[in-house]
C-alpha cells in the first residue's frame, strides 16, 4: 500500500504542471542589423518571433479598434539615437473574418517579423522597451498574451548604466505600425466559388441571356473551329481579371483595413449597394455610352483574332448593365481582403461567363435546349435587387459599430431585413409586381418553392427581435449587447450591489445581457454578502474564442440560468489597455515588471494565483475561503453538458463547504 502512495504521489508531482501551467507559444528574440553602427548611420531593429505550430500570433498592422490584440513595441526614452518610421510587419498573413471580428487581421504562423528603423546620434546608445502581443491556438481554442521585456545597447552604454538610474522611470514611446505586404488569405477557394456563382446568375439576367444567340451566330461565319471559341472565352476572362488586378494594384491587403472599417468607404459601399439594387428593381438602368458599345461592336466584324477580342469586349459592354451590380458587389468584397483576391474573384465571375458561351459557340446546338427568354429573367434580376438592398446595410452596420454610432442597432437591422425579405416573398408570390414585369400567371413550382424559403428565412428572422440570438447570420447582424430589448432571455435575476453600478462598468460589459463585476475584490465581496459562488471569466477583448464560447456555450439556456441564478460572475479582461491611476501601479512577483494596466494586473493575477495565462479560463471559487478553485478550472469546450456538468460541480462543491 505505501509503495501504491509513493507512485500515485509522485504520478501527480509529474502531471501537476501539466495541469495547470503557464503556456508558452511563442517565442521573441531581438537583434540589430548592422550589429555596430557608426554615429549617423540607421539601423534596424529586428523581432523575430517563432511561434509554435498550431498557434498564431497577431500581428501590428490592423485596426486596433477591430477586436484582437494588435502587437505592439514600446519603447522607453531614447537614448543615443531616433526612431524612423513605425513598425513594420514583414509578409503576415490576412483573413477577413465575418463571425467574430466583422473585418481584417493580420497575423502570423510558425514565424514571425517586425522591423522598426532607427538613426544613431551618439557613441553611447541604449535601446530598451517592451513587445506586447497575443497568441491563440486553432487546436485548444486557447488565447495567451505574449509580453516582455527587450535591451540592446552599445558596449559603453551596456557598463555605465547605473542600478539606480535603471530603477528611474522614464518616459516610454510607443511605435505605431505601418502596413506592410500580406498573404494570400485562406478563405481566397471560397471567394472563387461565391464569385462564380455571382457570375451564374448574372447569365440568367434579361442584359446577358438574348446574348447568347448572337454569339452563335457569329462564331458559325468564322473559319476558326474551336480554337477561335476557347480564344473567345479566354478573352472574356482577360477583361474581366485585367479590372481585378487594377483593383488590386491600387488598393491592395495594405488599403484593406481601411476599407473594412472606415467610416468613409462602408457609406459609399452601402450607397453603391443601394443603387445596384434600385436599379436592379427597374427604377432605371446602369448603361454605358452607345457610341463606345457601338464603336467596340464595329471592330468585331473584322473577323479572325481581333475580331473575337471585339467580339468578347461588346459581350462585357452590352451586358454591364446586368453585370455590373454583380461585378462590383464581388469588386467590393474583394477589396477588403488580400491582395489577389480582387484578381480571383474577377476570375472565378468571368468563368461562369467564359465557359457557357465558349460550349455555345462550340456546339450551336445546345441553344434549342435552352428555355426561352421572357419574363423569367427579369424576376431573377428583380430577386438580386432585393439581396443588394439587403447586403447594402451590413456595410452601414460596420461602420455604425465601429464608431459607436448606435443609428443601427440588432432590432433595427433585423426589422429593415425582415422588410426587405417580407417583400421579396410578396413579389415571389406575385402579390405585388414591378414596372418590368410582364402579365401575371399561375406561379412556376421553383418559384413557389423558392418564395416558401424566403418567407421561412423572415419567420426565422422574427425571433431575433425579442433577443434570439440566431447564430446562423451571427457574422451579419449586429451584436446582441447592442439590443435594446431582448425579452426575457436577456433578464437577470440576480443583480450586483444596490445601486447598480460597478467598477469598471462605464466601459466593459458582459454578454447576453448578463450582470456581473469586472473588479475582484468587488466581485468577491459581493459573492461572500448574498451567499453565492464566484464565477471567474479571465477573458480579452481579442479573443476569439471567448466570443464563441459566450455565443455557443453560454446562451445555452441550461448554461445562462445557472449563471444568472447560482453564481457571481467576474470578468476579467486581460488584454485591456486602460491605464490605472498611478497609486494603483505594482511590481509584478512574477517577472518583476510594473504592471500599469487594468490588463496587465488581470493578467498577473491569473498567472500568480492559478498559474494559468491562457484565455478562456474559467474558474469557479468558494468567496469565504482564499483556498483553490472548487473544482478543476475549464478552457475552451463547445460541448454545452460539460460546461452544465462544470457549474453544477462548483455548486455541489460551494454547499457542501
Amino acid at each position: 500500500m505505501k509503495y501504491k502512495l509513493l507512485i500515485l504521489s509522485l504520478f501527480l508531482f509529474l502531471v501537476s504542471p501539466v495541469l495547470a501551467q503557464k503556456l508558452v507559444p511563442a517565442k521573441w528574440s531581438w537583434t540589430l542589423e548592422p550589429a555596430k553602427p557608426s554615429v549617423g548611420q540607421e539601423a534596424e531593429i529586428v523581432f523575430q518571433v517563432k511561434i509554435e505550430k498550431g498557434w498564431y500570433l497577431y500581428s501590428s498592422d490592423f485596426d486596433k479598434d477591430l477586436g484582437p490584440v494588435v502587437t505592439t513595441v514600446t519603447i522607453k526614452n531614447p537614448v543615443g539615437f531616433e526612431l524612423v518610421g513605425g513598425l513594420k510587419a514583414i509578409n503576415p498573413h490576412s483573413k477577413f473574418d465575418k463571425e467574430i471580428w466583422n473585418g481584417t487581421y493580420t497575423y502570423f504562423t510558425e514565424k514571425g517579423e517586425f522591423r522598426q528603423k532607427i538613426k544613431i546620434t551618439a557613441e553611447n546608445w541604449k535601446i530598451e522597451g517592451f513587445y506586447d502581443s497575443q497568441a491563440c491556438s486553432n487546436e485548444s481554442g486557447l488565447c495567451v498574451p505574449v509580453k516582455g521585456p527587450f535591451v540592446i545597447a552599445s558596449s559603453a552604454a551596456a557598463s555605465d548604466v547605473s542600478t539606480d538610474e535603471a530603477k528611474k522611470k522614464i518616459p516610454e514611446l510607443s511605435i505605431e505600425a505601418t502596413a506592410s505586404p500580406v498573404a494570400p488569405s485562406e478563405s481566397l477557394w471560397q471567394f472563387f466559388w461565391i464569385a462564380m456563382g455571382a457570375g451564374l446568375l448574372a447569365l440568367l439576367t434579361p442584359c446577358v441571356y438574348p446574348l447568347i444567340p448572337m454569339t452563335v451566330s457569329f462564331f458559325t461565319k468564322q473559319k476558326g473551329g474551336k480554337g477561335l471559341a476557347f480564344l473567345y472565352g479566354s478573352f472574356i476572362v482577360l477583361i474581366y481579371v485585367f479590372f481585378g488586378t487594377l483593383l488590386a494594384f491600387f488598393a491592395g491587403a495594405s488599403f484593406a483595413n481601411f476599407l473594412s472599417t472606415h467610416w468613409i468607404p462602408n457609406l459609399l459601399f452601402f450607397g453603391i449597394f443601394i443603387f445596384f439594387g434600385i436599379s436592379f428593381l427597374g427604377a432605371f438602368e446602369i448603361v454605358l455610352p452607345s457610341g463606345m458599345v457601338n464603336s467596340v461592336d464595329a471592330k468585331s466584324d473584322k473577323g479572325g483574332i481581333i475580331g473575337v477580342f471585339f467580339m468578347a469586349f461588346t459581350l462585357v459592354l452590352v451586358s454591364f448593365s446586368c453585370t455590373g451590380p454583380l461585378a462590383g458587389s464581388i469588386l467590393i468584397a474583394a477589396s477588403q481582403g488580400a491582395f489577389v483576391k480582387p484578381i480571383i474573384g474577377m476570375l472565378g465571375f468571368s468563368l461562369a461567363f467564359a465557359i457557357p458561351f465558349t460550349l455555345f459557340a462550340i456546339f450551336p446546338g445546345f441553344m434549342q435546349k435552352l428555355p426561352k427568354s421572357g419574363n423569367w429573367m427579369n424576376e431573377v434580376k428583380v430577386v438580386l435587387g432585393f439581396l443588394e438592398i439587403a447586403l447594402a446595410f451590413k456595410f452601414l452596420s460596420v461602420a455604425d459599430q465601429v464608431y459607436h454610432w448606435h443609428l443601427l442597432d440588432r432590432e433595427i437591422f433585423l426589422a429593415i431585413w425582415i422588410a426587405i425579405f417580407g417583400a421579396l416573398t410578396l413579389y415571389l408570390f406575385g402579390k405585388i409586381s414591378l414596372p418590368h414585369d410582364g402579365p401575371s400567371g399561375k406561379l412556376s413550382i421553383p418559384r413557389t418553392l423558392f418564395a416558401t424559403a424566403v418567407l421561412a428565412f423572415v419567420v426565422y428572422l422574427i425571433p431575433g427581435m425579442f433577443g434570439a440570438p440566431l447564430k446562423g447570420l451571427s457574422g451579419w447582424l449586429p451584436p446582441l449587447s447592442s439590443q435594446d430589448f431582448k425579452g426575457n432571455s436577456g433578464e437577470v435575476t440576480v443583480k450586483p450591489g444596490s445601486t447598480g453600478v460597478v467598477k469598471y462598468g462605464d466601459f466593459l460589459e458582459l454578454p447576453l445581457g448578463l450582470t456581473g463585476f469586472f473588479d475582484y475584490q468587488e466581485a468577491k465581496a459581493y459573492a461572500a454578502q448574498v451567499g453565492k459562488p464566484l464565477f471567474i471569466d479571465f477573458t480579452g477583448h481579442g479573443c476569439v474564442n471567448c466570443r464563441k464560447m459566450e455565443e455557443y456555450v453560454w446562451s445555452d439556456p441550461k448554461v445562462l440560468k445557472r449563471l444568472q441564478e447560482e453564481y457571481v460572475i467576474v470578468a476579467l479582461y486581460c488584454d485591456d489597455k486602460t491605464e490605472l491611476p498611478a497609486d494603483q501601479w505594482y511590481i509584478s512577483k512574477v517577472d518583476g515588471q510594473e504592471k500599469k494596466t487594468l490588463g496587465d494586473q488581470n493578467l498577473d493575477f491569473q498567472i500568480s494565483r492559478f498559474n494559468s495565462n491562457a484565455q478562456p479560463h474559467y474558474v469557479l471559487l468558494d468567496p469565504r475561503k482564499e483556498g483553490e478553485p472548487m473544482v478543476t478550472p475549464v478552457a475552451f469546450d463547445a460541448n454545452v453538458d460539460h460546461f452544465v456538468e462544470f457549474l453544477d460541480k462548483g455548486v455541489r462543491q460551494y454547499k457542501m463547504n
